[in-house]
């Protein structure tokens, strides 16, 4: 895990030996992370029946999962100046993986579900963020895009995978064993990890424990937090985890109760949106890196695309849950409804462009932090509009239109504020400072 110097570091548009098999562990890290956080809605028809739950003690538990999900989000990130990230990685992956197990357990009920949900999105929190922070030790500021959307595609990848493969599990074994085999799958991971982790060269140097690492000074924290950039990405991505956590809790619902889906078509429904997403996530990367090759900077002007992308989600979510009839849910669920996801590759690489290298772990993190809020509010509300409807079809119409809305608001920030180069010029942060 030794630090390369700043001989060592390559010149941009190069990148070091390792940085793409880094790249590809994160990816699965990002799997098995996103396959933990899918497991309670595709097993949530059925443990509402066992457990005999409403749909608001439901959305309790899933909020659950984000109750010290920001602030460990925030508290972990602060710990990149002292602690490696490959060792905050496989302590986070170890305890996420653990606190699956429990409802292996036949007695565990609605306690104990909440219980290991709190202590999963302890866990999960810093996850992004620090993955993050790790990958961009391995690439510079110019070829960050494409490996955030690598490493962001995990997510859809693991809701993906999980989704057909869990609702197999859950038929043939029970939803407990749906949350064991997430859990072994963690520590599957975090055996590998051990073993074959190291840091990257672009990698800022830690602090001992008396903190006496040296960094230039740079912009205060305050300063980079609040700059107009980091406040639209970190709506923008509040608005994103609000329409994340709500797929994940509720469109199985929705299939399963209002449209009267079978368990395995809602299964692989939900699975083929989840490559949609995947797709565009790549698809935006690719385009973002051929920008970048042919003008010589960082690519996709993130005002641009990510505007654009997430008024294009409102509009698809809009067409999907209020006004699309039935044969047109599954096409546009599959396709059009994911073309918000790439605003987390941009919100992540705008605000790492603002950071200086040694503060860049603090501000993804913080950023994550704060606009996983979407997650934890987005559950709560939803499952009472729905219980409070006169019918779950209505209900879901209400919940989804309210989705559409923040996206569409997140979209109108974005291009008016989101300028990472002019706000990074004013913080006194030059480009490839900003590693």
């Amino acid at each position: 895990m030794r630090i390369a110097g700043p001989k060592e570091r390559p010149g941009p548009g190069t990148q070091a030996p390792g940085a793409w098999p880094a790249a590809r562990l994160l990816l699965l890290f990002m799997v098995v992370n996103f396959a933990d956080k899918a497991v309670l809605g595709l097993a949530g028809p059925e443990i509402m029946n066992e457990l005999g739950l409403s749909r608001g003690q439901f959305g309790s538990a899933q909020a659950a999962f984000f109750a010290l999900f920001s602030l460990s989000a925030i508290g972990v990130s602060l710990l990149t100046r002292r602690i490696r990230s490959t060792v905050l990685l496989l302590a986070m992956a170890l305890a996420w993986s653990a606190a699956q197990l429990p409802m292996l357990w036949p007695t565990a009920g609605l306690g104990v579900l909440i219980a290991t949900r709190v202590l999963l999105g302890a866990a999960e929190g810093p996850a992004a963020p620090v993955a993050a922070h790790h990958l961009y030790g391995w690439f510079a500021q110019r070829d960050r895009t494409l490996p955030t959307a690598v490493l962001l595609v995990g997510a859809a990848a693991g809701v993906a995978l999980a989704a057909p493969a869990l609702t197999w599990v859950i038929a043939a074994w029970g939803w407990r064993w749906a949350f064991g085999s997430v859990g072994l799958a963690g520590l599957g991971w975090a055996l590998v990890w051990a073993l074959r982790a190291r840091e990257g060269p672009l990698a800022p140097p830690v602090a001992d424990p008396a903190g006496t690492v040296e960094h230039d000074a740079g912009p205060p924290l305050a300063r980079i937090l609040t700059s107009p950039s980091v406040l639209a990405a970190g709506f923008a991505c509040f608005a994103v985890y609000w329409h994340i956590s709500a797929q994940l809790t509720w469109v199985p619902d929705y299939l399963h109760t209002a449209l009267g889906w079978s368990p395995g078509a809602t299964g692989l429904a939900v699975a083929a949106g989840s490559l949609a997403n995947a797709a565009v996530l790549l698809t935006h990367g690719l385009l973002a890196r051929r920008a970048s090759a042919r003008r010589g900077r960082p690519g996709l002007l993130p005002e641009g695309s990510g505007a654009g992308l997430l008024m294009l989600g409102a509009a698809a979510a809009l067409a999907v849950f209020v006004a699309g009839p039935p044969w047109l849910k599954l096409p546009m669920m599959c396709g059009p409804i994911a073309l918000s996801a790439p605003m987390m590759t941009v919100g992540q690489t705008a605000c790492a462009r603002i950071a200086p290298a040694h503060r860049r772990g603090a501000v993804l993190g913080i950023v994550v932090g704060l606009s996983s809020v979407g997650a934890v509010v987005s559950p709560l509300v939803l499952g009472r509009i729905v219980d409070g409807a006169t019918g779950a079809a209505a209900g879901y119409e209400r919940a989804w239109l309210l989705t559409a809305a923040l996206l569409a608001f997140a979209g109108v920030l974005v291009a008016a504020l989101l300028r990472p180069d002019r706000d990074a010029h004013r913080l006194g942060v030059p480009g490839e400072e900003a590693t």
